[in-house]
């Protein structure tokens, strides 16, 4: 059987542009003599589509988009995942299906059966279960059709199984000739090799070839891979699609040869994971360019050159907004560095306003030192003017602030949190420092003195970040512990952390968790960001 996959990127709720990149690559499916094209989850409405799933209108208009799609299909048999209606009288409002179109009509549906509630996903607040699940007769073989999380169930492979029942193997139990898995599986660091494994053990075991689609696109807060693959019955990765680009994958199940999976370095697959995402949040929210200001030094930098890959240099523009505290080389810095880019490049001094504003308060303030308020003073002081950039020229403002920062609230509201995207709030500040050492892998596109030189925020004479943290890589270690494997104090600290900087930064993390329910959503690209995934009450009494 020839079969072609078909990773394709879709906007949420957009039912007339994804039908058509559908129905152009079932077009391009019959023109390579494909079969049997696959597309991914939810392919037809976007993924995720959350609370519109509790619009009856949105399920009316996807069921209507599908009914159409059949009709002007193509020869060959299409599995396209899309979001129906829960006709029973009790349950959610809707399923999270797939149908077979063929003959212009929709020939067969087939449920989801289980449903992720965890991290990012919450599908069994929308979606009810299917019950059961049989294989389908498509060109004269019998194929089991799974969805996504219907396969992470493996009793060997998953050491914290959470559903009872394991969709594939009921499925090659009943007959199976060939299994489909159709995904939207966000990608972060590391995820593609587990689904290695996971896929290549499942295809052996089930003794039976394995079609797994993948989306791909940047959809809010989360970035999808693609990187879909086929497996023949023995568990041997036979094709893999392109990573964070459209693709249509095309496999012959007689003639197929094995190959490798992806090997290409962390560094590399995060930047292309954060250009995708800033490229595809902007344009799917009707933006075209990009406003960023620039400090001279990494954070700032690092997300520029990302802003660039992602949107072209006529389309970001950094603005640097010198104190009296600026260095000289910070400003020669972030010149250096739009200069390199090639991005347009202005300069607004804070320092006239930031003394009005502070003569202003002086009746108030009198006989009080100066301390963070004077600091954060000029934060909101640069987050206004970049803010009414921003809305002058139609620009998103993309905020700098690292992982790090944002976890111990080493940044400030309605001044450098301003913006409408976080592109690098997901990386560790160590992590920063690798990404940018990547991006001058083949030329000096960040000057080096970016790299070199101790971080500072610049709000007071001779500051650096470790007058107020530990250095970045304890930092982050700690970090990694408490946040992304949820470990305790205690745990830490046996580690072979010490104990009052350990308490110190977990309190930080928890007094700031205010600031970051105010952020800007943050592309995600670990196991464990903040946001959407991480759902900590504001007003509590718990470590």
């Amino acid at each position: 059987m020839k079969i072609a996959i078909a990773q394709i990127n879709s906007t949420v709720g957009d039912f007339d542009g994804n039908a058509d990149k559908i129905a152009n690559a079932w077009r391009c499916a019959d023109e390579a003599g494909a079969g049997l094209i696959v597309l991914p989850e939810l392919a037809l409405c976007g993924y995720p589509p959350r609370d519109l799933l509790a619009k009856p209108a949105f399920l009316r208009q996807n069921q209507a988009a599908l009914e159409h799609l059949a009709r002007c299909g193509s020869k060959a048999v299409a599995v396209v995942g899309y979001a129906s209606t829960n006709e029973t009288d009790s349950g959610r409002p809707a399923r999270n299906s797939a149908a077979v179109l063929h003959n212009g009509e929709v020939a067969a549906v087939r449920h989801k059966t289980l449903l992720p509630t965890y991290d990012v996903f919450d599908e069994d607040r929308y979606f009810e279960p299917a019950t059961d699940n049989t294989p389908v007769e498509i060109l004269g073989k019998k194929v089991g059709l799974t969805i996504c999380e219907d396969i992470w169930n493996d009793e060997v492979f998953l050491h914290d199984r959470r559903y009872e029942r394991r969709p594939a193997e009921e499925l090659a139990d009943a007959g199976a000739e060939l299994l489909l898995n159709l995904s939207a599986s966000p990608w972060s660091l590391g995820k593609e090799h587990s689904r290695h494994e996971l896929l290549s053990q499942l295809s052996a075991k089930a003794g039976c070839p394995l079609v797994y689609c993948n989306l791909v696109g940047g959809n809010d807060e989360l970035v999808f891979d693609g990187g879909s693959q086929y497996y023949n019955g023995h568990g041997v990765l036979g094709a893999s699609g392109a990573m964070f680009a459209e693709d249509l994958l095309l496999v012959d199940t007689e003639t197929i040869e094995s190959k490798s999976d992806d090997t290409s370095d962390d560094d590399e697959k995060i930047h292309r994971a954060l250009s995708l995402g800033v490229r595809d949040y902007l344009h799917k929210c009707g933006f075209s360019s990009a406003v960023i200001g620039l400090s001279g030094g990494i954070d700032s930098a690092v997300t520029a050159a990302i802003a660039v890959d992602a949107l072209g240099a006529q389309n970001v523009r950094g603005v640097a907004m010198p104190s009296q505290y600026s260095s000289q080389g910070s400003l020669e810095d972030a010149e250096a560095l739009a200069k390199t880019l090639g991005i347009r490049y202005d300069v607004v001094p804070i320092e006239p306003v930031f003394g009005q504003l502070k003569s202003q308060l002086d009746g108030i303030f009198e006989e009080l030192d100066e301390d963070t308020t004077e600091e954060n003073m000029q934060a909101r002081i640069r987050g206004n003017i970049l803010m009414s950039m921003s809305n002058k020229f139609g620009s998103l403002l993309l905020t700098t602030g690292n992982k790090s920062e944002l976890a111990v609230g080493y940044c400030t509201l309605y001044g450098d949190m301003c913006g409408g995207l976080a592109v690098i709030s997901d990386l560790p500040k160590t992590r920063v420092y690798s990404l940018a050492r990547w991006i001058n892998r083949e030329r000096k596109i960040i000057p080096e003195a970016t790299i070199t030189k101790p971080p500072s925020a610049e709000l007071r004479p001779g500051q650096v970040d470790q007058d107020s943290l530990p250095p970045y890589d304890v930092l982050d270690s700690i970090l990694e512990a408490y946040v992304v494997d949820g470990r305790d104090a205690e745990s830490i600290i046996d580690s072979g952390h010490d104990a009052g900087t350990v308490e110190r930064i977990i309190r930080l993390v928890n007094l700031n968790e205010y600031k970051r329910r105010q952020a800007a959503p943050g592309i995600k690209v670990t196991s464990k960001a903040f946001g959407i995934g991480r759902r900590i009450p504001v007003a509590k009494r718990f470590p």
